[in-house]
């Protein structure tokens, strides 16, 4: 199997707990358009883009120290800023007013991150990935079909 080595672009010894807005990019696996098209100068999310919208919104519920501001879902890849610190996330937490009672129902204790310092913006994003990937796993058995890497 062959390693890659991708350059790291952020910063060393940089504290990414830290309170900051962070807007993050994630990229599918060889740009694959696998979230929806943009049909007339619009994003039309299919069902997997659907569910990555979902657990992206619960991510306050989930990291009650963050909120979130600004996101955008594209066909391959995704774009969001994450305003993390508690300070930040008070100072936003309209955005939590505007959840459903099954967003917060979704994220009960039994799912919330665990950790006994704050967790990192990459501690975050493992686990939206890790949630979204998991997601997407049910939806394509359910059609019977290979998933592959996102």
């Amino acid at each position: 199997m062959k390693q890659f080595n991708r350059r790291s672009i952020r910063l060393k010894k940089y504290n990414y707990a830290q309170e900051g807005l962070y807007f993050v990019t994630i990229c599918t696996q060889n740009r694959e358009c696998i979230f929806g098209k943009i049909i007339d100068g619009a994003m039309v999310l299919n069902e997997v883009g659907k569910m990555a919208c979902d657990e992206w919104m619960k991510l306050p519920f989930r990291y009650p120290h963050i909120s979130l501001n600004v996101f955008q879902i594209m066909p391959n890849h995704i774009h969001g800023i994450i305003i993390v610190g508690a300070t930040l996330a008070v100072a936003h937490a309209d955005n939590r007013a505007t959840a459903t009672d099954d967003d917060r129902a979704t994220a009960t204790d039994d799912n919330r991150a665990t950790a006994r310092v704050a967790p990192t913006l990459g501690n975050i994003i493992g686990a939206y990935k890790s949630l979204v990937t998991n997601g997407c796993l049910k939806i394509y058995k359910s059609k019977n079909e290979l998933m592959g890497k996102l």
